[in-house]
């Protein structure tokens, strides 16, 4: 199983930087790390090249243009571009245990994708792991949400992991892992989807739809979000309205998605 880590980020070298560390140490290191890039200055690209060499695999940066937030567009073109079996995408704003690579290639099952979670950092811890290169919290350390997802415990992952879901309730972008095979069956991330939200919550729903189903990765995997003001959008979203319809047409296949990119298929 050849496994990529496929990392999301849009003008933050900082927090890119603090990922990219933290991928560094992995006790068991990818085939390859992709940076999907949804815009960025030069200065982010600047940052990727610096950090090529002090990896033992290819590290690559996928980049589009600026014109607005197309998380999904900018996966899409990472997925296509991958040329692993298994594709772990995180979100260039958390850092990473040392052993999530090896946990997600632990949990990686045929006929699921997996659901990870992450510990909220306050500003005040934030602003503290970007000016010291902090990469692991503790049960203890002040300023953070869901210090649960601070503990790592194989007895208690197992024990949360046997339950199958078909639901839309946690899912979060930021920390999943899915066959490249089950992507190209749905035909990616919907492009449709612009602005924040909701492309992994119907992503799910298509895979869903063909069969495929959810087991979440507690107590394992474990990565930490560096706070940050978020991007939500005011009132209605327009993407609520997508997910609406491919749940209930039961879509299972989107026609602006991973086909439209070269290098993309079975």
């Amino acid at each position: 199983m050849r496994t990529s880590l496929i990392i999301t980020t849009y003008n933050w070298k900082e927090a890119l930087d603090l990922t990219l560390r933290s991928v560094q140490r992995q006790s068991v290191m990818p085939n390859e790390i992709i940076v999907a890039d949804d815009g960025s200055r030069e200065d982010t690209a600047a940052l990727v090249r610096d950090w090529t060499a002090h990896f033992p695999v290819p590290l690559r940066h996928v980049w589009q243009e600026d014109v607005g937030f197309r998380l999904a567009r900018s996966r899409n073109l990472a997925i296509a571009a991958s040329e692993g079996d298994y594709l772990i995408i995180v979100d260039g704003d958390m850092t990473l245990h040392r052993c999530f690579v090896a946990d997600h290639q632990r949990a990686a099952r045929r006929g699921f994708f997996i659901q990870g979670v992450r510990l909220l950092s306050g500003p005040r811890t934030a602003q503290r792991m970007l000016a010291d290169h902090t990469l692991d919290l503790n049960f203890f350390t002040p300023d953070v949400r869901r210090r649960r997802h601070t503990i790592r415990n194989r007895l208690l992952s197992w024990l949360v992991f046997q339950r199958i879901h078909t639901n839309q309730k946690a899912i979060r972008g930021s920390n999943q892992a899915y066959w490249k095979s089950d992507l190209v069956r749905v035909n990616g991330f919907d492009e449709q989807m612009v602005g924040w939200g909701r492309e992994d919550n119907e992503i799910a729903a298509r895979l869903y739809n063909i069969g495929i189903r959810r087991r979440n990765l507690k107590f394992a995997a474990l990565t930490v979000h560096i706070n940050h003001l978020m991007r939500h959008p005011h009132g209605e979203n327009p993407n609520d309205a997508i997910l609406r319809a491919t749940i209930e047409q039961q879509r299972t296949w989107c026609h602006m998605g991973l086909d439209q990119h070269h290098g993309a298929g079975p």
